[in-house]
């Protein structure tokens, strides 16, 4: 899950972090492509997991959109890992 193979043996992991205004409840994690949900401060939620790609990542924030909720930050990290 959210690995992209660069060439034999080289994947990288794409972990993703983001964070919205208002709380989310925890039902909608597998909607949003699996993302754990977890609530931070007075009025915000916090979903992060790992991704397949950055098509994924446009497909969670459009759904965020649809919802209309504020996006306050998005933090993406890769991981390179050799087998």
């Amino acid at each position: 899950m959210g690995q992209i193979t660069l060439e034999k043996g080289v994947n990288v992991m794409q972990d993703v972090e983001i964070i919205i205004k208002g709380r989310i409840d925890t039902h909608w994690s597998e909607w949003l492509a699996g993302l754990e949900i977890a609530h931070i401060g007075q009025d915000q939620s916090q979903l992060s997991g790992s991704i397949a790609d950055q098509a994924t990542l446009y497909g969670i924030l459009t759904k965020l959109r649809d919802l209309d909720l504020n996006l306050l930050s998005v933090e993406i990290t890769e991981k390179v890992n050799h087998d």
